[in-house]
């Protein structure tokens, strides 16, 4: 079984979108076509803008849904790959990039969900100074102890021994005061705290917006980032990913399931790397796949060629 894995805010770099648009003016204009639906201009954040207007988190968020989406499209476009690549799993806002990829949602339905959710994030990170920090080693139970102990929230738990604390600037600062044994604390340079009841106002405003939308089943196996587990039902999908706005990301209950389906190979869409930088430590033996440019592309589709080779 091969699996996609879609990236979440803070994997985007300036220009990252160049090499897509230069390969193929279709590209371009698919592009186009979404940046006119959510009035934001993605060829250029994607090519053109620096890095800190691409981590402005109104900008990052539909711009990476977008990339994934025309990177995925380029991707299952060969009939082995469509075939094989079975299994999918975004982390955060790439869990939309994941629903458009199992046919729960239009890719339009996703680039514009992303839109609404990126500026309900950003207007609720207004309103009271919060901040998140990675904290690095350690033990699990320890850790996730003294985040609740400083008053924070476990908001990404990614595996591999990485969790990320989310809070109050007080409450993270305090923890970084005092990190649990033998453990890191890395200040991160976001917004907000996201995954937190902080962001309370975002859920509703994208609850609000995704009420209007129509899903479908899923036909690839879908994780949720809820508990890692495959999600059969599109409305039970839509439903989990607006609650994913306050809720921790369980990106290592995600690895753990692909293990369990017997994963043999992952490949992350642009902009690729982290994922595939946690899959290394937590998936032992599986293969790994960074899709940056188009040209990264025939490699993707060569493991769907050889997965099918009885």
């Amino acid at each position: 079984m091969l699996a996609i894995l879609a990236p979440g805010q803070g994997s985007q770099k300036p220009g990252f979108l160049s090499p897509w648009i230069e390969s193929d003016p279709a590209m371009e204009r698919r592009l186009r076509d979404w940046s006119d639906l959510i009035d934001l201009d993605l060829v250029r954040l994607g090519t053109e803008a620096g890095q800190d207007e691409i981590t402005d988190t109104a900008n990052t968020q539909p711009l990476l849904v977008a990339a994934g989406l025309l990177a995925a499209e380029h991707l299952l476009a060969d009939a082995a790959a469509a075939e094989r690549y079975t299994a999918v799993a975004g982390h955060s806002v790439g869990e939309l990039t994941a629903l458009a990829i199992a046919g729960v949602l239009e890719p339009e339905a996703a680039v514009r969900l992303a839109a609404v959710r990126g500026r309900a994030m950003a207007e609720a990170c207004g309103i009271e100074p919060t901040t998140m920090a990675a904290v690095l080693g350690g033990d699990e139970d320890e850790v996730l102890a003294a985040i609740e102990s400083a008053g924070a929230w476990p908001a990404n738990r990614n595996g591999a021994g990485q969790i990320v604390a989310a809070g109050p600037v007080a409450a993270v600062e305090k923890l970084a005061g005092n990190p649990p044994a033998k453990a890191r604390i890395i200040p991160l340079k976001v917004a907000g705290a996201f995954h937190t009841p902080h962001m309370a106002p975002a859920k509703e405003a994208l609850e609000a917006a995704a009420a209007a939308i129509e899903p479908a089943d899923p036909v690839r196996t879908l994780l949720s980032n809820r508990d890692g587990k495959p999600v059969t039902s599109g409305a039970a999908a839509l439903q989990q990913v607006v609650a994913q706005v306050t809720s921790p990301v369980r990106w290592d209950a995600c690895m753990s399931t692909l293990g369990e389906l017997g994963v043999t190979a992952v490949t992350e869409l642009p902009p690729a790397g982290t994922l595939t930088g946690l899959a290394k430590r937590a998936l032992k033996g599986v293969e790994r796949v960074n899709v940056n440019t188009p040209g990264d592309l025939a490699a993707a589709a060569e493991l769907a060629s050889i997965e099918g080779v009885e």
